[in-house]
């Protein structure tokens, strides 16, 4: 039989009729970009164990793949057959301009292959499409692209349900993207976009255009996509003006909002609780309030962002008590073996409950609409639950019938204040309607936390449950981020991730380690990370900014402060930490730092950088290091430049004096008025210069003390 083709434009792919790629072209550069020598079937199918009854009988019965090894084409059809089983699969092929996609239309079952009263064709998963692609210089595993300067090739999901995902090998990736039984198989698509690389993301945004998906392309080109955020701890409409005030003085355009803080809980105990009736008092007017809060944000020319957590469900909430409600997630199901009555304190159960959590806040077993506390359980028959307490969070006690199944609720393990709600029922749209309503407020960007609570299949259900959510969500955001990813969130998650918050203690260290080593990563995914979310912690100095934001910045990433205004005001370098956010910022948005000085940063990414604003009051980055001083209280570092020996130095918790063995010159910045003195004011960061050599004024000053 012939080969068939399948190309567009930019690309060729060929199948032999053994159903193995022979070849895959980028027509303009004639580049293959598959690892020919690797025999491999496009197509494949997973049974659990066989079903066929001669099949059943002659091999094993396990998990069971069969590969693909034949194919023929009918009009935008390949009808594809596989070793051993009788049955054969129908992919429906599009050929676009940008790419070409491969989506499972259904199954030809020959009469008496299988036994009279199964239901459906007897598949666990269905191998969509399956290349061995040969190593580019970058691969991005997040939107599964493998690339260089010149070609692109990419394997991607037109929906939430294909999995993806690339198997590394020696000199090659085995991409993948699969149809799973339990998500949904009939139906689901993937496509492979082949195209040189300076156009790879219009290829992009042309696919999520013709398959109407999230404009992930359109979000990561808006210049908003490069501005750091201002977390607005407890805001409110007391307190609203300040949050904006401290905003603008760090020089930041974007503020984002918690959901969590609008509405009365602890922690996290209060989520779903999202009607007028539930804002906090500080909200008199429920949600009319927040909407004022919001006008406020905007009319001072900031934009507002939303922080949600949609998967969890507050403990306190009135989805749990005094009724749990029954599509909230379970962890493990098990079987009444006995009736339940109002007084019993030991549950009979069917299932083995071995390996069943023991963390104080997670054990918890919900029937019913009633959850129940238990202390331990049996490993050996009769199965049971021990020292049962009922009505645990104040739900109603009631009688359960032998038979019924409940479970183990899926607390998170984020302080065991919140539980999971269930992703296969209607509860995440529900929820997702009311955080709708809450962002028609006026914002204008969205944070997915928690995005990590939800059942498994993971690779599925995080970009699901997120996209759940996006859609409700009027007008699209102009960016999102989120707690964490998978394959389709690519399209969403245009800002990446933020990372959380590290004490001053490690705080350089951990940048380093994590936003910084895994910014480099993302990049490869042609997306950003944020370095933040930074709190401002009593020990915080800024330096410790200083230092974030240099990172940052060479590889034109943002950071998130966490602005609680009772820490800002208490903190007594404010105005010095919020002059770092201020510099670094504006240098970003407009992109200052040169690529030689971005590159110098990303190859020795220990060396710490101040950003100061010289003679004629423009940048200058320069290098610095910092001086072990005898006063705990005094914090210098010391740099060279025009000729001349600085220190820049100042008082990490007040104020006082430094009596010094020789005169300096002495400004409040470089482009201020200058004094020669031995006597120097410590408080803010201020600036003291000579012409002796480096080595001599940092010994100077690591021997004074404050006075």
């Amino acid at each position: 039989m012939n080969d068939i083709i399948l190309e567009n434009k930019h690309y060729r792919l060929v199948i032999g009729s053994d159903c193995v790629a022979k070849s895959l072209i980028h027509k303009p550069s004639g580049r293959e970009c598959l690892a020919t020598e690797k025999k491999m079937a496009l197509f494949s199918v997973t049974q659990p164990r066989p079903y066929n009854n001669e099949i059943k009988l002659a091999y094993p019965n396990k998990r069971t793949t069969f590969q693909a090894n034949r194919v023929r084409r009918e009009g935008n059809r390949l009808i594809v057959g596989f070793e051993l089983i009788h049955y054969e699969a129908e992919i429906e092929i599009t050929e676009a301009q940008n790419y070409i996609s491969f989506r499972l239309a259904g199954f030809i079952v020959p009469p008496g292959k299988f036994p009279s009263c199964m239901p459906t064709v007897p598949v666990e998963s269905f191998r969509i499409l399956q290349l061995p692609v040969k190593n580019a210089a970058n691969f991005g595993q997040w939107l599964n692209v493998s690339w260089d300067e010149d070609v692109a090739v990419n394997m991607l999901a037109t929906s939430p349900y294909a999995i993806i995902d690339a198997e590394k090998n020696d000199g090659y990736r085995v991409m993948t993207a699969d149809a799973l039984q339990e998500v949904k198989l009939q139906g689901t698509e993937a496509a492979l976009i082949v195209i040189d690389t300076p156009h790879f993301l219009d290829a992009i945004d042309r696919f999520e255009q013709d398959y109407n998906l999230p404009r992930g392309v359109q979000s990561r080109r808006r210049k908003e996509i490069r501005m750091s955020q201002y977390f607005a701890g407890y805001i409110n409409p007391e307190n609203v003006d300040r949050h904006i005030q401290y905003c603008k003085q760090c020089g930041y355009k974007m503020m984002t909002v918690y959901s969590v803080v609008l509405f009365e809980g602890s922690r996290y105990d209060g989520l779903g609780n999202y009607e007028d009736a539930d804002y906090r008092k500080t909200y008199p007017e429920g949600f009319a309030s927040l909407k004022k809060v919001v006008q406020k944000i905007k009319d001072a020319g900031i934009i507002p962002g939303l922080h949600i957590l949609h998967p969890h469900i507050g403990l306190r909430s009135c989805y749990v008590t005094p009724v749990a409600d029954h599509r909230l997630h379970k962890t493990r199901y098990f079987t009444l073996a006995k009736p339940l009555d109002m007084d019993a304190t030991t549950i009979y159960v069917e299932e083995y409950p071995t390996n069943t959590t023991m963390v104080e806040a997670c054990r918890i077993l919900q029937f019913g609409g009633e959850l129940i506390h238990y202390e331990g359980y049996t490993t050996e028959w009769p199965y049971c639950f021990t020292g049962c307490k009922r009505g645990h969070l104040d739900t109603y006690v009631t009688e359960h019938p032998v038979g019924q199944i409940g479970g183990i609720l899926d607390v998170s393990e984020y302080g065991g204040t919140s539980c999971y709600l269930d992703q296969n029922s209607s509860i995440q749209d529900e929820i997702a309607a009311k955080l709708a309503k809450l962002y028609s407020a006026g914002f204008e960007y969205l944070y997915f936390d928690g995005s990590e609570g939800t059942n498994a299949p993971y690779a599925f259900h995080v970009a699901n449950g997120q996209y759940r959510v996006y859609k409700q969500m009027e007008p699209a955001p102009l960016l999102c981020e989120g707690a964490a990813k998978t394959h389709f969130s690519w399209h969403m998650l245009s800002g990446g991730n933020a990372f959380d918050m590290f004490p001053p203690a490690t705080f350089k260290e951990m940048t380093r380690l994590h936003p910084f080593d895994e910014v480099a990563r993302m990049q490869q995914d042609f997306t950003r990370v944020n370095f933040g979310w930074w709190s401002v912690y009593e020990e915080l100095q800024p330096d410790h900014w200083e230092y974030g934001n240099s990172l940052a910045a060479a590889w034109d990433c943002p950071a998130t402060i966490q602005a609680y205004i009772k820490d800002l005001e208490a903190h007594p370098r404010l105005n010095d930490l919020l002059e770092v956010l201020r510099r670094w910022e504006d240098v970003r948005i407009n992109g200052w730092l040169t690529e030689e000085q971005k590159q110098q940063i990303i190859e020795n990414p220990q060396q710490e950088r101040i950003l100061l604003i010289d003679e004629g009051k423009n940048y200058e980055l320069v290098p610095y290091t910092q001086i072990p001083t005898a006063d705990p209280c005094l914090r210098a570092f010391g740099f060279e430049r025009k000729g001349r020996s600085y220190v820049v130095y100042w008082h990490t918790q007040a104020e006082g004096a430094l009596k010094l063995p020789l005169s300096v010159t002495l400004q409040e910045e470089l482009y201020a008025p200058a004094e020669e003195t031995d006597t120097l004011p410590v408080s803010h960061r201020r600036y003291a210069s000579s012409n002796l050599p480096l080595a001599q004024l940092e010994k100077v000053f690591a021997e004074a003390k404050c006075i």
